[in-house]
């Protein structure tokens, strides 16, 4: 369980980044925010430069590379310094990966309420409760 989304835009492809985002991004989400990697889901896609715009001005012209990360996690299970921490680390990561960033990459860290986030059918909160019963969920 998270569920992360990517969108980034190059002003040129780079063959096999698809996979090095994904694994980077479930990487620093188990690093920086304790999330296991086993019930991780990760999408990445790629937008052309030239549609994508930063200040009214395309990537393409400006020559330089974005992203958008989105990560859904529960609701108080990460401190303000670990979430401050994945945010650095994922610029600092994207960087390598896509070259010159603008300044205007963003990464969104939900916290959502444990009742209302799930997979497998099951909430969170109906995960922990069973947890702490020691019964399956």
């Amino acid at each position: 369980m998270p569920i992360i989304q990517v969108k980034y835009s190059t002003p040129s492809q780079t063959s096999g980044l698809v996979k090095e985002i994904a694994a980077a991004a479930s990487r620093l989400s188990a690093q920086h925010l304790r999330k296991n990697p086993e019930v991780t889901a990760v999408t990445v896609e790629a937008v052309n430069a030239e549609n994508w715009f930063a200040g009214g001005v395309s990537l393409a012209e400006q020559r330089k590379a974005s992203f958008f990360l989105d990560i859904k996690i529960v609701d108080g299970t990460n401190t303000k310094d670990e979430k401050a921490a994945f945010i650095a680390a994922v610029f600092a990561t994207m960087g390598d990966l896509l070259g010159d960033l603008h300044h205007e990459s963003y990464v969104y860290v939900h916290d959502v309420s444990a009742t209302a986030y799930g997979f497998g059918g099951l909430t969170q909160e109906r995960r922990y409760i069973a947890g702490k019963l020691g019964v399956a969920a």
